[in-house]
């Protein structure tokens, strides 16, 4: 075939081009350090690239999530730090009111103390967290959790027993808030019996709790939610002063019996049971109250109701004892809720550190995949630029051929 001067120029202006395109790319790629500038580059290394990007930025948001479930949390077990000490603060004056040196003024005063420790946990209880929304209102975090309600004098929980998961890896949640119903407003009110009722000859009885942890023992272990009758107990006396406790109208088993002295108290699982007239064929009946959920709010009204009424003697003391019972139970629960917190912070951390090694290793292997060895891509640089000059001396000679140089 024969070569024509035009197919020459053609073929070295292509050339110059060709090689003005490559000198080009390497330029492009050391001024971005890459070796992939389009797919058609590195079709394997591309699609490599694009998966190993999507898990950088699957793995940042995991990191975004885990930095807000921490900062929710920490606020979280702030605010449960400061209602704990509030109650400590509700339990010592509940206790000084036991104080047979204090009078109806001084029972007032502490009072007042409690009815502004009752506001302090009011506003606690209905602490918002940085975007606004409450914290222990469940997954209603518009609705404020707690409210008093006029007409029945009590405070009320308004939201919902929802917890919002967190994703913080591929395979790991966690809850990054807590329901106020399940830490605040399940409380159990103190264990007790209902008022005795008696059978002649016996004229009168008194039934009280003289040592509540046995007695909380006792309810937890018999108290029955499905055959009311079981919770009845009756003190049945016969001939000449002993007495048998039998449970649901039967004998237990085995049989609680006992010899009765007149003036000296009946004691049974932390009751303390007092009779007048006892004699043969005389009974004293009473039950298990079934149990009862409150919350600190309404807990410190009852008694402040019961200090500003002027109750003294037996009627404040149960008072007294339903509130510190009622104020161990709620520390209880906060305890419990900033427990199972450091626990899922303990979580968080170790995850997050889990995230940063994971974040490491795939930029590392991306950067094996696209970013350009410096020296290189120098190297690749000069290997076009050398190449450039060749072919366009080449055409130089080319372009300046005349008809005397194909004469000879």
């Amino acid at each position: 075939m024969r070569t024509t001067f035009n197919m020459k120029y053609s073929q070295s202006l292509d050339s110059i081009l060709g090689t003005q395109d490559k000198l080009q790319t390497a330029s492009l790629m050391l001024n971005k350090q890459t070796k992939i500038l389009t797919a058609a580059d590195d079709p394997s290394g591309a699609a490599r690239a694009i998966g190993l990007e999507a898990n950088i930025q699957q793995t940042n948001q995991f990191q975004t999530n885990n930095t807000a479930a921490r900062n929710s949390l920490e606020l979280q077990e702030t605010v449960h730090d400061s209602i704990r000490n509030a109650m400590d603060r509700a339990r010592v004056l509940t206790l000084s009111l036991g104080n047979g040196t204090y009078d109806e003024n001084d029972r007032k005063a502490i009072g007042e103390q409690l009815g502004n420790i009752r506001d302090e946990l009011f506003d606690l209880m209905n602490r918002r967290d940085e975007l606004g929304g409450y914290l222990f209102s469940g997954f209603k975090d518009q609705t404020q959790p707690y409210s008093l309600n006029t007409a029945t004098g009590k405070y009320e929980f308004n939201g919902d027993e929802g917890q919002k998961a967190v994703q913080l890896s591929l395979s790991i949640s966690i809850a990054a808030n807590d329901s106020g119903r399940s830490i605040f407003d399940s409380v159990d009110k103190r264990f007790q019996t209902t008022a005795p009722t008696v059978g002649a000859p016996v004229t009168a009885a008194k039934v009280t709790v003289a040592n509540q942890s046995v007695f909380d023992n006792f309810y937890k272990q018999n108290y029955d939610g499905l055959t009311a009758g079981n919770n009845d107990f009756s003190v049945v006396f016969s001939a000449p002063s002993n007495y048998e406790i039998q449970r649901n109208g039967a004998p237990q088993v085995p049989p609680v019996t006992g010899v009765y002295t007149a003036g000296e108290s009946i004691t049974y699982n932390g009751l303390s049971i007092d009779v007048t007239g006892a004699a043969p064929g005389g009974t004293v009946d009473f039950s298990l109250q079934p149990p009862e959920k409150t919350n600190i709010l309404n807990t410190l009204t009852d008694l402040i109701n019961s200090i500003e009424a002027g109750d003294s003697g037996d009627v404040l003391n149960e008072r007294i004892l339903d509130a510190t019972v009622e104020i161990d139970h709620a520390s209880a629960k906060v305890d419990s809720a900033m427990s199972s917190i450091g626990g899922r912070l303990n979580v968080i951390e170790s995850i997050f550190g889990s995230n940063e090694d994971v974040l490491i290793a795939t930029k590392s292997h991306k950067a094996d995949v696209v970013e350009l060895d410096y020296s290189t891509g120098i190297t690749e640089l000069v290997k076009q630029e050398t190449a450039l000059q060749a072919v366009q001396a080449t055409f130089g000679r080319v372009t300046g051929l005349s008809l005397f140089d194909y004469i000879n």
